[in-house]
């Protein structure tokens, strides 16, 4: 890669990073890299094998909607690989085949150490090469970071995002904290093959009655809870806060808050979410109160200019971007303020507003997102 300064350094090559990447593009900017410590779509082969993502692929509609999985215009994973409810892998897949089509000039194997605010440019410190920039885009993800030090005894437990699949766990029945979209996951799978699970959950998401999606189950997710299988195998105690989890004699005790405990012989699995790669940047942004980046109307640090979210991570007000069809829908808003600081008319731009990806417009976020 080349040493003298580029227009943009984007951090990560997963769904965020190659969606601005090709947003970039179509705002005229050609001199700019990607960078990932590992390669296109990496955090989603890192999915247990039978992990499918909770919203469907369509490859369009009859108003020309993008697919709700689709990271950039024209492309669909539903239309490229037939499937609706892609694996990580099928993903990761679909992710370089994009990078490709528009030849994004992406550089694996690139780990970042360090950004610093130089005068008006940045430095961007690599394991292999110090890099110079005008602007950055961290859009590095979360699946690599999953969230484990929640209570005495999370470090006895194995989340489940290290489960390379589910079928080679060893043990006749499981415990597992957590009952959002990954602990339904992963009590489905089990389920399937006859192992009985205990499903420990602080709420009830599967009773919410919230239209929110990044509150409320995912319907992929009711629907396999409805399974025969699941039923017979699978028993839930909700509103029951996990505080401690001890092992002795070969024996795991999980105990909850409220009094009651489960005991398994097999590693619990932690289901409990991820950290957010924003908390390795955290210096370089003002923070909510929630402990997310404070972000101008541009998705940039209000501390530190040229320094742009992009991902799950992105928040406005009440507006959590936590799914690709939100958060896509910020990338031209980054790509267009990228432009204008260098000049540029961005007007391929435009299209992203006949698509349904309105820039500088957040009363689409929420509940009432057409995406």
């Amino acid at each position: 890669m080349k040493s003298e300064p580029v227009d943009v350094i984007v951090i990560g090559a997963g769904a965020a990073g190659v969606g601005v990447g090709v947003a970039l593009r179509h705002a005229g900017i050609d001199n700019f890299a990607i960078l990932d410590r590992f390669e296109v779509g990496a955090s989603f082969r890192r999915w247990p094998a039978e992990t499918r993502f909770i919203t469907p692929s369509f490859p369009t509609n009859s108003i020309g909607m993008l697919d709700i999985n689709s990271v950039a215009l024209g492309v669909s994973p539903a239309y490229s690989m037939g499937v609706e409810h892609p694996t990580g892998a099928e993903y990761a897949a679909h992710l370089q085949g994009v990078a490709k089509f528009f030849e994004l000039p992406v550089q694996a194997g690139i780990e970042v150490l360090r950004i610093t605010r130089v005068g008006q440019d940045f430095r961007v410190d690599t394991a292999k090469e110090t890099l110079r920039c005008k602007h950055v885009i961290w859009a590095a993800g979360e699946f690599q970071y999953p969230t484990t030090k929640l209570f005495p005894g999370s470090e006895l437990c194995r989340h489940t995002a290290t489960i390379p699949t589910y079928s080679s766990l060893a043990g006749d029945e499981f415990v597992i904290i957590g009952g959002y979209e990954s602990g339904i996951d992963a009590a489905y799978h089990l389920a399937l093959r006859g192992k009985p699970v205990q499903l420990l959950e602080k709420g009830c998401p599967w009773n919410d009655e919230s239209s929110d999606p990044s509150v409320s189950l995912s319907t992929y997710s009711l629907e396999r809870m409805r399974d025969t299988r699941f039923r017979e195998n699978v028993e839930l105690y909700p509103n029951c806060s996990v505080e401690s989890v001890f092992h002795r004699e070969g024996v795991y005790e999980v105990a909850c808050a409220d009094g009651r405990s489960v005991t398994t012989r097999s590693q619990p699995l932690l289901a409990t979410g991820f950290a957010g790669s924003h908390k390795l940047v955290a210096d370089l942004f003002q923070l909510r109160d929630d402990g997310f980046p404070l972000l101008n109307q541009h998705d940039e640090s209000t501390i530190t200019p040229g320094l742009f979210l992009c991902g799950p991570s992105v928040r406005h007000d009440e507006h959590v971007f936590c799914f690709i069809y939100k958060f896509r829908q910020r990338f031209a808003v980054v790509a267009k303020a990228i432009a204008n600081s260098l000049g540029l008319p961005a007007e391929e731009l435009e299209m992203y507003r006949k698509w349904g990806m309105y820039l500088d417009d957040l009363s689409c976020c929420g509940e009432e997102c057409v995406c």
